[in-house]
C-alpha cells in the first residue's frame, strides 16, 4: 500500500511526484491529491519479461479528485476519468503500454478528496483467460481443464448451493459447498462455524447464465483483486473421466487424485 498525500505539496499545486512500486500486486491511495502523480511499476522481475506483462486497476468505489492516464513518451491515454462511477470496473493495458499518470482535477476542498485503486501485474496469458471478449461462457475442453488443474489459483470439487445475479456489475455470485479442497491461494473458501462445512463464492460474467443445479463439479479459477473468477468447471464426473483417460495415455500434466 502506497499512500503519498498532496498536502505536503499545498503549496506548489503544479509539482509531480514520483512514487515507485516493486510489488506484483497492491493499492494506491492519494490523499488531498494535488498537481500530479507517477506511478512507475517496477516488479521484481528481469526486465526482459516486462514485455509478458499485463497491468490492471481497479478503483476504488468513492475514489475521486483525480484522472487517470495512460502515459508513454509524453502522451497521454485517459483511462478513468474523475467522477465515474462503474462499478468493479477493471483497466487493464500492457505493461509496454507505458506507465500511470495521475493528475488532481481543480477542488474547491481537497480535504474530502481521495483517489484510489487496487493494481496487479500478471503474465499475458493469465490476463486474457480472465478478460477474455471472445466466447467468454464456451466450455473447456479436456485438455484445457486439465491444464486449468495444474495451474489454477484455486481447484475444488463442490456444488452450486445458490446464484446471486448482480445487475448493475453484469456478474453472477455462485455459493459453493465444498466437498474437498484441491488447492486455493487465498483464504476465499473457508470452515463455517454453524454446519462445520467448507463454503466460498467465485465469481463469473452474468450472461454466462448459470444457475444452481444437482450434483458436484470441478470448479477451477484464479484470483483477481481478491475474488475468486471462474475458469473451467466442469462436472465432476467427466472430469474424473477425462482426468482417468490421460492418465491411462501418460498425457496427464499433473497429479491431483481426483476421487
Amino acid at each position: 500500500l502506497s499512500s503519498p498525500s498532496g498536502l505536503t505539496h499545498e503549496s506548489h499545486k503544479k509539482d509531480v511526484e514520483q512514487v515507485y512500486l516493486r510489488c506484483s500486486e497492491g493499492s494506491i491511495e492519494w490523499m488531498y491529491p494535488t498537481g500530479a502523480l507517477i506511478v512507475n511499476l517496477r516488479p521484481n522481475t528481469s526486465p526482459a519479461s516486462y514485455k509478458h506483462l499485463t497491468v490492471c486497476i481497479k478503483p476504488f468505489k468513492d475514489s475521486a479528485g483525480a484522472n487517470i492516464y495512460l502515459e508513454k513518451t509524453g502522451e497521454l491515454k485517459l483511462l478513468v476519468r474523475d467522477g465515474d462511477r462503474s462499478p468493479s470496473k477493471v483497466y487493464c493495458f500492457g505493461y509496454d503500454q507505458g506507465g500511470l499518470f495521475i493528475e488532481a482535477t481543480p477542488q474547491q476542498d481537497i480535504s474530502r478528496k481521495i483517489t484510489g485503486f487496487q493494481y496487479e501485474l500478471m503474465s499475458r496469458g493469465i490476463a486474457s483467460d480472465l478478460h477474455t471478449v471472445s466466447a467468454p461462457c464456451r466450455p473447456c475442453s479436456d485438455t484445457e481443464v486439465l491444464l486449468a488443474v495444474c495451474t489454477s489459483d484455486f481447484v475444488i470439487r463442490g456444488s452450486i448451493q445458490d446464484v446471486t445475479n448482480q445487475a448493475e456489475e453484469q456478474e453472477s455470485v455462485i455459493h459453493v459447498g465444498v466437498n474437498k479442497l484441491y488447492r486455493q491461494k487465498s483464504k476465499v473458501f473457508q470452515l463455517t462455524g454453524e454446519s462445520g462445512n467448507w463454503r466460498g463464492q467465485i465469481k463469473t460474467l452474468l450472461e454466462c447464465g448459470v444457475k444452481p443445479g444437482d450434483g458436484d463439479f470441478l470448479f477451477t479459477g484464479r484470483m483477481h483483486f481478491g475474488e475468486a473468477r471462474l475458469g473451467c468447471a466442469p462436472r465432476f464426473k467427466d472430469f474424473q473421466r477425462m482426468y482417468k483417460e490421460a492418465k491411462d495415455k501418460g498425457l496427464n500434466p499433473c497429479e491431483i487424485g481426483p476421487d
